[in-house]
C-alpha cells in the first residue's frame, strides 16, 4: 500500500491528491521527517505518496497539507501566498505545491529564487502558468521585487514566516531514530517487504531470495508493478543499513541522489577545477533528472559488486556492465555496494549532455559522456572515450570511432579531428528505422551535434587554458520582474483549496457499503469481440460483479450530439481503449487488478489511424463543410503568385490534474439516482445516465462541486464514465450500492481522446506586395471512432480559417476523419487555434516567398473596422489594430528585430534568434445557437445571506467568482453575504455546458436578471424604510410574505458570434540549431478584454492576468512541447507525464508582460467584459513562428531560403531537422513504407 493509498482511504486525509501515480505531477508531494543516524540530524524531504509505500516509513514522521494550517484555526504562511497570489485556480495541483514550498523552508527559511525554482521541479500545474505561483512565493526569497505585483496583494499584511513555530519532529520518533536498526518485515496480499538492518542480513536474504528486488525509493519498481503488471513477491528494503548511508572522499556509498549532489557541490567548491570536470557534468545532470521529490528518495547507480561471503570485486561500467534492456551484470545473488566517482586530472575535460523534449524533469532522448586526456601541455589527444544512451537498449560505445581518433598518433584537437570523428560516428551509430521512440534521423543527427558541442566546449578550454585565445558567450538576459493583474477578490476556494480542505469528487468520504468500479478496455484498435472470459478475473479477493452491455438496463446507444456510440462495446471494438466492460469490488487495487486479468478474445479488422489513413480510404463522417466567399477561381487569376503548401498540426492531450471521477448513490426507489461527477456538462450527463438506466431524466441529480481542470476534456467524455459506474450502481446483479471510479492518469489518457489533430492544405494568391489575394484551404480533422463534437470543431476551425485577415476570395472545406482512435473532443479553442495555425502558415510562407519581413505582410492583410468575414458578420468594435500597434510599442518590436538581425548575423553559427508578432480574433458563443442560453436561481434567506446557484460549473476559471462579484454588484451587498455550494440539476435545470468561454456571459447576465427581479420586489421597502439595512429590508419583505427567492434567465442573438475578443502577441526565441532546444526568451500579450468586471483595476496597466499566463502556458505546450505517440496498431504510447510532457516552471518565457487594451467597452456582454478563457491560447502561435523565423536564420547559413514546412509541435526533433546542415545530412531517413514505423503521425 502506498502512503497516498493509506493516507486518503484508511486516515481520511484528503488534502493530499492523486494526479498521475508515477511520481511525475507533484500532487501528492508530502514532507517526510526522520533522524538520519549518519548525518546525526533531522532531515525533511519532499516526496511524491504515491510511489512511497507505507512500510519504507519506519521510524518517520509525515506531514501533509492537511496538517500544517487550516481555514478554520489558521493558515500557514504558504498556503495563504499561493492563495492570495492567485496561484490557485482549479487547486488541485496546489497542495502539492503547497508542500513542496513548506519542505523547502523547513530546510531553508531564506531561500533564493534558484531554490524555489528547484524546488518546484518535480510539479506541475495547467491552470495557472506558474508565474503567480512562483510571484507569491517569491515574497520569501532573500531578495524581493514586486515591480507592479502591489496592484494583486500587498506582502506587508502576508502572515509572516516564523520557523520557531513549525510542528516539532516526534521525540519519541527521535529516540527510535538514535536506536541499533532491527529487521523488520511486513506481509502483504501478494508481496513480502523485508526490512534488513545490516549487510550480512541483506546478503543472506539475497542468497535466500536471489529473485528478489532492492528497493530504497520504490521510484522504478513501484512504477513497473502498476502500469507493466509485474510482480516481485520478495522486496528487500537496504535503506536503513549504515555501509549504504555513509560518505566517504574515497568512496560514495548507496544515497540519494539529493545526498549526492550535496557531497559533489561541496567537493567543488573545495577541490581545484581540474580535479572536478566529473563532478560538475554529474552535478550539471541532476539539476534536469526527474524532480526534487524523486531525487529525495532514489539512489544513484553503484559500480562495485560485493558478493555473499563477503568476497568483494570491482567492475568498470563499460558497455558489457548493461548487457540487455534495463539488465546489468549482476548475478541473482550479488547486491551493488558503492560507487567511485573519480577525479580527473589536467590535460583531461569530460563532459555530459542530455537532450529531452522538456529540459526539466524528463526522459533523454540521447544523452552521452564525453571524455579526452590530452598531452601535457598541448592539443594533443592522448585517450578519447564516448558513450551513448537512446541509442540502443543498452549503453552504446562507440569503439571503432574511439580507435581511430587514438589510433592516429599526433592528432590535434582540429577541424581535421571533428571531420573525422563526425564520418566515423555516423557510420557507427546506426539505428533500424524502425527502432522504439522513433526519431530515428534525429537521434543519429544529436550523436554528432552532441560531439561537436563537446568539441567546441574543449576547444574552448583549451584556449583559455593553453592562454591562446579567450571567447565571449552571450548570456539570455535574466529573468525579469513580472507583472500580473488579478482580480481584488482572490478564487473563492483558494484558501481552502491551499489547505487541502476544498472538496473533489474522490474527495467524498466513502459510503459504509460502496464499491470500486475499474474498466475493461479493448487492445485493438478494430476487431470482432469473439469472447469474453473472466474465470480467472472471479478468483481475485474482494471482485463482486462484472457489468457488460447485456447488464444496461435501458438503452446502450449514447453520444452527446449524435447517438452513434456505445456505452459498452457489444459485437465490435473500434479503437484502443474502447470499453467494452467493467469489474466492481471491494476495493479500487482488486477492481483494477481483475479487470487486467480478463482475457477477451478478437478477429481482428484493418484498422484505420492516421488522417491520411482516412484521406486514401475516403473514410470520413457526414456532412463536409464549406464556407464560402468571393470568386477564389478570379482571385487566383488575378494574383501575381500561387502559392501551395499544407501543415500538420498535433493532437494534445487535456491533462487536466485530476482525472475523470464519478460516484453513484442509488437510492433505493423510483430508480432514484445521485450522481457525483467531475464533469463540465452536468445536464448532458444527467440525460444519458437517465437513457441509459431507462428512466426518466427527474430522477436523475447530477452534483459538481469542483473540477480539478478541464479544459474541455469533461464536456463530453466524461459521460460515458459517469454511465457506466450509474449502471453499476443500478439494479445490475441486484447490487443497489454506492460505486465510485476515479481513473488512474494512463487509464484516462487512453479512453478520453484529446485535441483533434489538423492537416491543413492550402493555395493561396497573393501579389508581388504581399497582399493577398485568393484563398482555398481544406481542412482534415482526425475524429476518432464517433462523431462526438466534431463537426462543431471542424465548423469553428472553418470560423476561423482567415484569423484575422481580410482576403477577398476565399473557400474553405472541412472534412471529418473517420478513424479508430479514441474519438477525439472538446479542447480550450475548440477548433479555432487549429485553423488560426493554417492561417499563420500560410501567411508566414507569402512574407518568406516575397522576401518581406512577415509583420509588414501580416500588417497590410489586416481586416479593418466593418469588413465582413467570409461566414458575413460585420465587424464592429474591431480592435485588432490598437492591439497591433500597442504590442509593437511595449514589446519594443523594431529595436527587438535590429538586436535580432545583429545576433544572428555576427554571434555564433550554432545559435539562432527568431521574432514574431501574431494577431488573434476569436469568436465568442456557442457555434450551435441552442446552448447560447442559461439559467441562474437565487435564495435570500431572513439573515440577510444570499444563495446563488447557476448553470455553469468551476473547473479553476473562476466562475462562481465571477458570478458572486456580478450578483454583488446586482445586489449592492458585500461578497461575503453570498455564497454557492454547487451546481446541481435539481436547482437549475437544461444548462448549457461550460464551454465556448461563453459561461461568464450567460450565467452573468441570468444571474444579473435574477438579482434585478429581487430588487424589484424590495424596492418598496428600500423606498419605505431608505436609512434601513439589507436584512431589515429583506425582513420586512419576509414578513410581508415576499418570495425571496428568483429565477433568472439569459440567451443571446442569433448571429455566428456575440462578439470577438481581440489580441496580438509578439514572441523571442532562441534555438540550438545543434540540439533543437530553444527558450522563449520574451513574450508581449497585448488583449482587448473589454472592461473589467471590478472597476477598480485599471485594465490598462501592464501587468498580467493568471488566466492569460494558464492559456498561453497551454498553447506553448501545443505548439512547442506536446506531443502523443500512437503505434501504427492504434496503441496510445504517450500515457502519463513520465512519457507526455507539458511544460513546466522552466519552461516560462524569460520575459512575459501583458496588457490589457484601454478604453475598449464591450455592449455585448455582462458589465461591458469580455471573456479570457480560450482567446490567449493561440498568442502562444508567436512563439512557433519566431521559432520558425530563427530557423530561416538557420537555414540561410546553409545557402538555404524561401518556404519550408514546419509542422506542429515545434519539438527539438522537428527544430534540428529543419536547421538543415553537413550533419543532418550524414543521417538521412530512411524512405517511407521501406519500414514499419514505431510510431505513426494520426
Amino acid at each position: 500500500m502506498t502512503l497516498l493509498t493509506y493516507l486518503r482511504r484508511k486516515l481520511g486525509l484528503t488534502g493530499t491528491k492523486l494526479g498521475c501515480a508515477e511520481g511525475g505531477c507533484g500532487a501528492c508531494t508530502v514532507m517526510i521527517s526522520k533522524f538520519h543516524p549518519h548525518l546525526k540530524c533531522i532531515v525533511h524531504h519532499a516526496v511524491n505518496a504515491c510511489l512511497a509505500p507505507v512500510c519504507s516509513l519506519h521510524h518517520c514522521a509525515v506531514i501533509t497539507v492537511d496538517g500544517i494550517g487550516t481555514v478554520a484555526s489558521r493558515l500557514h504562511p504558504v498556503q495563504e501566498r499561493i492563495a492570495k497570489a492567485h496561484g490557485s485556480q482549479c487547486g488541485f495541483c496546489t497542495p502539492g505545491m503547497v508542500m513542496s514550498m513548506y519542505t523547502l523552508l523547513r530546510n531553508n527559511p531564506e531561500p533564493s529564487m534558484v531554490d524555489i525554482e528547484e524546488a518546484f521541479q518535480g510539479n506541475l500545474c495547467r491552470c495557472t502558468g506558474y508565474r503567480p505561483i512562483l510571484e507569491g512565493y517569491k515574497t520569501f526569497a532573500k531578495v524581493l521585487d514586486f515591480g507592479l505585483w502591489y496592484c494583486m496583494y500587498d506582502p506587508s499584511k502576508f502572515i509572516p514566516l516564523d520557523p520557531t513555530q513549525e510542528v516539532i519532529f516526534p521525540p519519541e520518533l527521535l529516540n527510535l531514530g538514535k536506536q541499533p536498526p532491527r529487521q523488520m518485515k511486513f506481509k502483504g496480499e501478494r508481496v513480502l517487504w523485508i526490512q534488513p538492518s545490516t549487510l550480512t542480513e541483506l546478503l543472506d536474504l539475497k542468497s535466500h531470495y536471489p529473485e528478489s528486488k532492492l528497493v530504497v525509493g520504490n521510484t522504478e519498481v513501484g512504477i513497473e508493478m502498476k502500469f507493466k503488471n509485474l510482480l516481485y513477491p520478495v522486496i528487500l528494503a537496504p535503506a536503513y543499513i549504515s555501509e549504504l548511508n555513509s560518505v566517504q572522499h574515497t568512496k560514495q556509498a548507496a544515497c540519494t541522489l539529493t545526498l549526492l549532489g550535496e557531497v559533489l557541490r561541496d567537493a567543488v567548491a573545495k577541490l581545484p577545477t581540474y580535479q572536478t570536470e566529473v563532478f560538475k557534468a554529474i552535478l550539471e545532470q541532476l539539476r534536469w533528472f526527474a524532480g526534487k521529490q524523486i531525487r529525495n528518495v532514489a539512489v544513484c547507480l553503484e559500480q562495485t559488486i560485493i558478493k555473499y561471503c563477503f568476497k568483494f570485486g570491482a567492475v568498470l561500467m563499460d558497455d558489457n556492465f548493461f548487457p540487455g534492456y534495463r539488465k546489468t551484470a549482476l548475478k541473482p545473488e550479488e547486491i551493488l555496494l558503492s560507487i567511485e566517482i573519480p577525479y580527473t586530472k589536467k590535460g583531461q575535460y569530460f563532459s555530459a549532455f542530455k537532450q529531452s523534449p522538456r529540459q526539466e524533469d524528463d526522459i533523454a532522448i540521447v544523452t552521452c559522456g564525453m571524455n579526452v586526456v590530452f598531452k601535457e601541455g598541448s592539443n594533443i589527444v592522448e585517450k578519447i572515450l564516448l558513450s551513448f544512451g537512446g541509442m540502443a537498449p543498452t549503453t552504446v560505445i562507440p569503439k571503432t570511432t574511439c580507435k581511430k581518433l587514438i589510433g592516429r598518433l599526433g592528432l590535434a584537437w582540429n577541424e581535421k579531428l571533428l571531420e573525422d570523428a563526425c564520418a566515423s560516428l555516423a557510420e557507427e551509430m546506426v539505428l533500424p528505422p524502425s527502432a522504439p521512440g522513433g526519431m530515428v534521423p534525429y537521434r543519429r543527427t544529436l550523436t554528432l551535434s552532441l560531439f561537436f558541442k563537446f568539441y567546441l566546449t574543449v576547444k574552448h578550454y583549451l584556449a583559455v587554458d593553453l592562454q591562446h585565445e579567450k571567447h565571449q558567450y552571450a548570456v539570455p538576459p535574466g529573468q525579469s520582474s513580472e507583472d500580473f493583474v488579478g482580480r481584488p477578490i482572490m478564487h473563492l476556494s483558494a484558501l481552502k483549496q491551499a489547505t487541502g480542505e476544498a472538496v473533489y469528487c474522490d474527495d467524498i468520504p466513502c459510503y459504509e457499503n460502496e464499491l470500486h468500479l475499474a474498466l475493461i478496455t479493448s487492445t485493438k484498435a478494430h476487431a470482432h469481440i469473439l469472447s469474453i472470459d473472466t474465470g480467472e478475473a472471479m478468483t481475485v479477493p474482494g471482485v463482486v460483479a462484472f457489468v457488460f452491455a447485456k447488464d444496461i438496463p435501458g438503452s446502450n446507444i449514447t453520444g452527446p450530439a449524435f447517438y452513434d456510440e456505445s456505452v459498452l462495446a457489444e459485437k465490435m471494438v473500434t479503437c484502443v481503449g474502447h470499453i467494452v466492460g467493467a469489474v466492481v469490488a471491494d476495493t479500487q487495487a482488486h477492481a483494477q487488478r481483475a479487470a487486467k486479468v480478463v482475457k477477451i478474445t478478437y478477429d481482428e479488422l484493418k484498422p484505420i489511424i492516421s488522417i491520411q489513413d482516412a484521406i486514401d480510404s475516403q473514410s470520413f463522417y457526414q456532412p463536409v463543410r464549406t464556407m464560402k466567399k468571393g470568386d477564389t477561381a478570379q482571385g487566383f487569376k488575378d494574383s501575381d503568385h500561387i502559392l501551395e503548401g499544407e501543415i500538420h498540426i498535433g493532437g494534445q492531450e487535456h491533462f487536466y490534474l485530476e482525472t475523470n471521477c464519478t460516484v453513484a448513490v442509488p437510492k433505493g426507489e423510483d430508480g432514484e439516482m445521485e450522481l457525483f461527477v467531475s464533469t463540465q456538462t452536468a445536464s448532458k450527463t444527467q440525460a444519458l445516465v437517465a437513457k441509459a438506466l431507462g428512466v426518466p431524466a427527474n430522477r436523475i441529480v447530477c452534483r459538481v462541486k469542483r473540477m480539478g481542470g478541464g479544459f474541455g476534456g469533461k464536456e463530453s467524455r466524461s459521460i460515458i464514465l459517469s454511465t457506466v459506474v450509474a449502471v453499476a450502481a443500478s439494479n445490475v446483479h441486484e447490487l443497489k450500492r454506492p460505486v465510485r471510479c476515479m481513473l488512474d492518469r494512463d487509464e484516462d489518457m487512453l479512453v478520453t481522446g484529446g485535441r483533434h489533430p489538423f492537416l491543413g492544405r492550402y493555395k493561396v494568391g497573393y501579389m508581388t506586395s504581399g497582399k493577398i489575394i485568393a484563398l482555398d484551404v481544406t481542412f482534415y480533422a482526425n475524429a476518432g471512432n464517433s462523431k462526438d463534437l466534431s463537426f462543431s470543431i471542424v465548423e469553428r476551425a472553418l470560423f476561423h480559417m482567415e484569423n484575422s485577415y481580410n482576403i477577398p476570395h476565399v473557400c474553405g472545406t472541412g472534412y471529418m476523419c473517420k478513424t479508430n482512435l479514441p474519438s477525439n473532443t472538446a479542447f480550450r479553442g475548440f477548433g479555432g487555434p487549429q485553423g488560426m495555425m493554417v492561417a499563420e502558415s500560410w501567411m508566414s510562407d507569402v512574407a518568406l516567398a516575397c522576401g518581406i519581413p512577415s509583420y509588414e505582410v501580416r500588417r497590410m492583410n489586416l481586416y479593418n473596422e466593418g469588413d465582413l468575414t467570409p461566414f458575413n458578420q460585420r465587424l464592429e468594435q474591431f480592435t485588432i489594430g490598437k492591439c497591433w500597434e500597442e504590442c509593437l510599442d511595449i514589446s519594443n518590436y523594431m529595436k527587438r528585430q535590429g538586436a535580432v538581425e545583429e545576433f544572428n548575423r555576427y554571434f555564433h553559427r550554432w545559435t539562432k534568434r527568431g521574432l514574431s508578432i501574431i494577431p488573434t480574433k476569436f469568436g465568442i458563443s456557442f457555434t450551435s445557437v441552442f446552448l447560447n442560453q442559461a439559467g441562474a436561481l437565487v435564495h435570500i434567506y431572513t439573515d440577510g445571506s444570499v444563495l446563488l446557484t447557476h448553470g455553469g460549473t468551476e473547473m479553476g476559471q473562476g466562475l462562481h467568482t465571477k458570478m458572486v462579484q456580478v450578483a454583488s454588484r446586482a445586489l449592492g451587498i458585500p461578497c461575503s453575504k453570498i455564497f454557492i455550494s454547487e451546481t446541481s440539476t435539481n436547482t437549475v435545470a437544461n444548462t448549457s455546458p461550460t464551454a465556448a468561454s461563453a459561461s461568464s456571459d450567460l450565467n452573468g447576465m441570468a444571474v444579473y436578471n435574477a438579482c434585478q427581479t429581487l430588487l424589484q420586489r424590495l424596492e418598496p421597502y428600500k423606498v419605505k424604510n431608505p436609512k434601513g439595512s439589507w436584512e431589515d429590508w429583506v425582513n420586512a419583505a419576509y414578513f410581508d410574505r415576499v418570495n425571496l427567492s428568483a429565477n433568472g434567465f439569459y440567451n443571446n442573438s442569433g448571429r455566428a458570434f456575440n462578439y470577438f475578443s481581440y489580441g496580438v502577441s509578439c514572441s523571442e526565441v532562441e534555438i540550438d540549431c545543434l540540439t533543437g532546444r530553444q527558450k522563449t526568451l520574451h513574450t508581449t500579450i497585448v488583449m482587448d478584454v473589454g472592461k473589467s468586471l471590478n472597476p477598480a483595476i485599471d485594465i490598462g496597466q501592464v501587468c498580467s492576468d493568471m488566466w492569460t499566463s494558464g492559456a498561453f502556458m497551454q498553447g506553448l505546450g501545443l505548439f512547442t512541447l506536446e506531443e502523443l505517440h500512437y503505434s501504427p496498431q492504434g496503441s496510445l504510447l504517450t500515457r502519463g507525464p513520465g512519457m507526455y510532457k507539458i511544460p513546466a516552471f522552466g519552461d516560462i518565457p524569460v520575459e512575459l508582460q501583458v496588457s490589457l487594451l484601454r478604453d475598449s467597452p464591450n455592449d455585448k456582454a455582462i458589465f461591458s467584459s469580455k471573456v479570457l478563457g480560450e482567446p490567449p491560447l493561440f498568442m502562444a502561435a508567436s512563439v512557433f513562428y519566431a521559432i520558425k523565423d530563427a530557423i530561416t536564420a538557420a537555414r540561410s547559413e546553409s545557402g538555404l531560403s524561401g518556404p519550408f514546412r514546419l509542422d506542429s509541435p515545434a519539438t527539438s526533433e522537428r527544430i534540428r531537422n529543419a536547421c538543415e546542415d553537413r550533419f543532418t545530412k550524414l543521417c538521412p531517413p530512411a524512405e517511407p513504407g521501406t519500414y514499419t514505423p514505431w510510431a505513426v503521425r494520426v
